[in-house]
């Protein structure tokens, strides 16, 4: 009489055949293939985070970001006054600000792409003809005495982030005058950077008209603030991937592929601050300040919500794109296990814990492939090489464990459609929901169209 199978054999069976045990270790698997997936995300801001440094590095030689202010007159002030108790004398001083009545930006914009290493910087060059006029100064409306401002020290003020930027001199052209702009401003209070000129003034001015060219490098985006109570300006380059950007969007606008032209009417209504005022009497407008309150001191013009102007787009940004990609990771390996699980069910073919590991691994590679190719070629090629590479191998393999060309075809054909409905994903941003949402009810409606006949039970008792 032949032994009885041991208690370990019994187990062992069992284990082969449960179906329900398989389940959960592929279960178990695809929560350790999200660790893997999830470092997909650290190694696409990684390499993010190297091409910024490197498109920094290059700006900061060339010029960053650039925004460009005023101009803005600003006059000294000071007197004294008596203290509550009426005993002490109160020193009061500081500057008076006035913004422009009118304000008239006509630019051309000349984009360049640099490379540092494998990373494209984006460059400009624009020369702005900038000019308006103060249609004069309401002294009386600041509640400071009439002797207080000192008119002959007045100072003519624009604001530029980032003076590494300017390529020539800033001639300055008020009234019948013309004047240089020196580096620097006087006061910090409306710019923090920026180029000033002393002017003797009398404050009567009735029409202060001024004129004056900027010749300017910067990086990625040219913005403006409107200081005036009218403020138009009007921009036009060789760039066909305008970003228009900030509170105000053009008035009109023209993309085409050889470049654009748009243009800005902004009143000082649409804004969020007076024409004069003293010290930092600007909005503290930073992101985040939703209550418009005005607490503090203005931290700078380039934080300010009032911004308007645009960004130079790179056609493809290929860690966006691959980062949008690797949200589909984890559903791409669960369709891929389940198509090998059903094999197992359906035509009983034994596929091992490990032979699913690596198949999640080849999975979990081509984002690797896609993020590294990517880097050198156009988003869509590298997605298709390593669509390509990934395919091929996991195709040969299943050949391995399959042996049967009816089922290896199959396994290509599916990774092939999973691949093609995720890269259709990725192009329809507006749809992708909908679209997502369908596809994975059309599979959904075919895997229960394919076990219907199944007997669960009757699986777990072989």
């Amino acid at each position: 009489m032949a032994d009885s199978p041991s208690f370990f054999d019994r187990l062992n069976t069992w284990a082969r055949r449960s179906v329900t045990l398989k389940l959960l270790i592929i279960g178990v698997m695809i929560l350790f293939l999200l660790i893997p997936a999830t470092m997909l995300d650290g190694l696409i801001f990684d390499r993010q985070q190297l091409r910024d440094s490197a498109q920094q590095e290059v700006a900061a030689k060339w010029g960053t970001d650039q925004v460009v202010g005023g101009p803005v007159i600003s006059v000294p002030y000071s007197y004294n006054t008596l203290s509550t108790d009426g005993k002490t004398a109160v020193s009061n001083s500081g500057y008076a600000h006035f913004l422009p009545d009118v304000i008239e930006v006509d630019g051309q914009l000349d984009p360049q792409e640099r490379y540092r290493g494998i990373f494209v910087v984006v460059l400009y060059n624009t020369t702005l003809e900038i000019k308006g006029n103060f249609g004069g100064f309401n002294a009386a409306a600041l509640n400071i005495p009439a002797g207080a401002l000192q008119w002959k020290d007045a100072l003519f003020t624009i604001g530029i982030t980032d003076m590494t930027g300017v390529q020539a001199a800033i001639d300055l052209t008020l009234a019948d005058t013309t004047l240089s702009l020196g580096p620097g401003t006087v006061t910090k209070e409306i710019f923090r950077s920026g180029a000033s000129v002393p002017i003797a003034l009398t404050g009567q001015e009735s029409d202060l008209d001024f004129r004056f060219d900027l010749n300017l490098n910067g990086s990625s985006s040219l913005y403006f603030r409107p200081f005036g109570k009218q403020t138009n300006v009007s921009i036009s380059g060789g760039w066909a991937n305008p970003s228009f950007d900030g509170g105000f969007l053009p008035k009109e606008r023209e993309v085409t592929p050889a470049g654009f032209t748009a243009s800005w009417e902004v009143l000082q209504l649409n804004r969020n601050y007076p024409q004069q005022g003293t010290g930092s009497y600007l909005p503290n407008d930073q992101p985040g300040n939703l209550n418009g309150s005005w607490q503090g001191e203005y931290t700078g013009y380039e934080n300010a919500g009032d911004l308007f102007g645009l960004r130079l787009l790179l056609p493809v940004d290929e860690y966006q794109k691959t980062y949008r990609s690797t949200n589909f990771a984890i559903l791409f390996i669960f369709i891929t296990f389940l198509t090998f699980f059903f094999i197992e069910v359906l035509n009983k073919r034994r596929v091992h814990p490990i032979q699913y590991l690596l198949i999640g691994a080849a999975i979990i590679l081509f984002y690797v492939l896609l993020l590294s190719i990517s880097e050198h070629l156009l988003f869509d090629a590298a997605y298709w090489i390593s669509c390509a590479a990934i395919v091929s191998l996991i195709t040969m393999y299943s050949w391995f464990i399959l042996r049967n060309r009816k089922l290896t075809l199959m396994v290509a054909a599916i990774l092939l459609i999973l691949y093609i409905f995720f890269y259709s994903l990725l192009q329809l941003q507006d749809y992708a929901l909908l679209f997502g949402s369908l596809g994975l009810l059309l599979i959904l409606g075919a895997i229960m169209w394919l076990t219907r006949n199944i007997d669960w039970y009757e699986l777990n008792q072989e």
